[in-house]
């Protein structure tokens, strides 16, 4: 049996107000040795109400024995507001981050936890909310996911309104299965009990999980054969003590950078993105850099796939939120690898707006407080499909890097003629992406230059 005392483990507990109505609380509990890990808690109770003991409080001496801080969010009713238990998270997450020194916390380890509606709410905040206040890990309890058939009706009554079946985009919009995006949605752990009759597993907590790997997240699930709904921390769980051995073994190996690492943006289109390699989340060439460079950094990939860097091209990266999460990121460190798609015939017709849409993107960049330094690459040697052109990446494209970076003293990386694909196995079938050995190669390159 697991043996914890809250007394022995909890340095301060305290209350803090956490709405302007003064309805929403924030119970903090600091551990006495803490790890600089965070979590705050979102109790379920079908948006109506909160179970708030042992979907909340009684987990407290849990985590404060690993070390880690604990927050129980008591969140308002939404009664066809949503924006009430929304506001109240994505307080409660910026209350923790803005007070890390404080409370002895790395603002880069804050995770969100929920149990049912409230993992509805942990994985709203987790898919929707702005990069200065989402999680940087995701625990969910037999969450609620979707908002379509096989939901608990009350909670999406709630948190909806009652004529919530009239408003189809309201529906999708908030079942979060449909807004898990690639590296922006951070890793998560889903438990559940395999005969819950009222979240069906199927449909909400594998769904997020199904959502997760084709993204190719970080994601861990974990179905009990029993248990139904709402078990929470309760020691008679016929589950309870091996469920607390395997979310201990989960967050023991979930490694945060340290709070003050250098910070590395890496921007691009599918090649950053890792298009067509399983799992690019730790296989793509940021995950790879990530190791390359070692714990004093923190490198995230910020990569969409199809992008331009045009912004009349068909899809601008600059329109998208990973570019508005790049910046709020505040790098230290920024790659930017854009071109590929630019060069397709439909895109390059606008090419003489290049030079001005990059130094536009240079510009912000620069502007930005952590005065960042700027890698510039050109794109790899890319095959003829999809009306991409290598010779104008070559003879058009990269001529305007090499005078952006020579204008703004940036360092260039000529990918094109470092890259080496002599063996056959650095690049996947289409000629365009490259496979994981390839992408490691890419990573190796920028390392070089980041090291010099």
């Amino acid at each position: 049996m697991i043996a914890l005392s809250a007394a022995s483990q909890t340095a301060r507990k305290f209350v803090l107000v956490n709405s302007a109505d003064g309805n929403s609380e924030l119970t903090a509990y600091l551990p006495q040795n803490p790890s600089g890990r965070a979590i705050v808690d979102c109790p379920g109770g079908g948006y109506s109400h909160l179970a708030i003991d042992h979907e909340g409080h009684n987990w407290a001496s849990y985590f404060n024995e690993q070390g880690i801080a604990y927050f129980v969010l008591k969140y308002r009713m939404p009664n066809g507001d949503k924006t009430l238990p929304l506001s109240d998270a994505y307080r409660a997450m910026k209350t923790v981050r803005d007070s890390a020194s404080a409370w002895k916390i790395n603002p880069y380890d804050v995770g969100i936890m929920g149990f049912s509606a409230g993992g509805h709410l942990a994985s709203s905040v987790s898919t929707h909310s702005d990069w200065k206040v989402r999680p940087n890990f995701t625990i969910l309890f037999y969450p609620v996911i979707t908002f379509g058939s096989g939901t608990h009706e009350g909670s999406k009554v709630n948190f909806l309104g009652k004529d919530f079946r009239n408003d189809k985009d309201s529906i999708k919009a908030w079942s979060n299965q449909y807004a898990v995006t690639s590296h922006l949605t951070p890793p998560a752990i889903i438990m559940l009990a395999n005969d819950d009759r009222a979240v069906p597993p199927v449909q909400n907590g594998m769904a997020y999980y199904s959502a997760m790997r084709r993204a190719g997240n970080d994601c861990a699930l974990y179905i009990y054969p029993s248990g139904g709904h709402g078990f929470g921390f309760r020691e008679e769980y016929a589950y309870h003590n091996q469920m607390l051995m395997e979310l201990s073994t989960w967050l023991s190996n979930l490694k945060a950078p340290k709070a003050d690492a250098i910070r590395v943006a890496c921007i691009g289109n599918s090649i950053t993105d890792g298009m067509g390699i399983d799992m690019r989340e730790s296989r793509a060439y940021p995950a790879i850099l990530q190791k390359l460079l070692g714990d004093g950094y923190n490198v995230k990939n910020f990569g969409v796939s199809a992008r331009t860097l045009l912004n009349k091209g068909d899809y601008p990266y600059m329109k998208e939120e990973a570019w508005k999460d790049a910046l709020a990121f505040n790098p230290n460190v920024v790659i930017i690898k854009l071109g590929t798609n630019d060069s397709k015939t439909e895109n390059w017709k606008h090419g003489d707006e290049y030079g001005k849409d990059l130094q536009q993107m240079l510009d912000a960049i620069k502007a930005l407080p952590s005065k960042p330094s700027i890698f510039l690459c050109n794109p790899i040697p890319a095959a003829k499909i999809w009306n991409i052109q290598d010779s104008v990446i070559v003879n058009e494209i990269t001529p305007v890097l090499r005078k952006a970076a020579k204008k703004n003293k940036l360092t260039f990386i000529d990918l094109h003629s470092t890259f080496n694909n002599e063996d056959g196995k650095q690049m996947q079938r289409d000629g365009i992406h490259p496979t994981a050995e390839g992408a490691a190669q890419i990573a190796k390159i920028i390392a070089s230059n980041i090291k010099k």
